[in-house]
């Protein structure tokens, strides 16, 4: 049975790596933020974190909290067809709980937890690759890292699936010592 594996965390903490990852590995690819970016420029705005945080703010206050995650379903069920999918960045208590309803025990909840003062240095030194298949390394000033986090917390309910994980991998060493961690649940 092809499982849906939602990957959850905060900036900075490796999710969009565990995408490419399995993407490459020949899982289905999807990116809840895609939706974000994808507004963006449909109101002529640039991309920017100011922007993004807006839309998703004003997105989730026309269709409720888990609105991504209404989006998502069809996009997921086309995919789920032919190969398991990793989703990257389940955000919010309402798209868990909508996903989890939904999809049961296909659905398969990873964290990746970083402490946020790695994080923010790791952000600090993002270089933008153009092989990213996100497009999210962009580079995150230590306060710019730090007021997303409040906001994704206090305005985005995103400690809630961070919360209810079936798997909580933690990336703080190298890149070798995450792709063992990973090896053993996900690819």
């Amino acid at each position: 049975m092809n499982k849906l594996y939602a990957i959850v965390g905060m900036a900075g903490s490796g999710k969009s790596t565990v995408a490419q990852i399995a993407h490459e590995k020949g899982f289905g690819f999807l990116r809840f933020g895609q939706i974000t970016i994808d507004e963006v420029h449909a109101r002529g705005m640039e991309v920017n974190p100011e922007n993004e945080k807006m839309v998703r703010e004003d997105i989730r206050a026309h269709e409720g909290m888990g609105g991504y995650a209404k989006r998502m379903i069809p996009k997921f069920d086309a995919l789920l067809e032919t190969s398991s999918v990793v989703a990257d960045g389940l955000y919010s208590w309402a798209e868990y709980k909508i996903l989890k309803e939904y999809y049961g025990e296909k659905m398969i909840v990873v964290c990746i937890f970083v402490p946020p003062e790695l994080r923010y240095s790791r952000l600090e030194q993002r270089v933008a690759d153009a092989n990213d298949l996100a497009q999210n390394k962009r580079q995150l000033t230590r306060e710019q890292a730090r007021a997303r986090d409040y906001a994704e917390i206090e305005n985005i309910e995103k400690g809630g699936p961070i919360a209810m994980a079936d798997i909580t991998i933690q990336n703080t060493g190298t890149i070798e010592e995450f792709l063992n961690e990973l090896r053993k649940y996900i690819i």
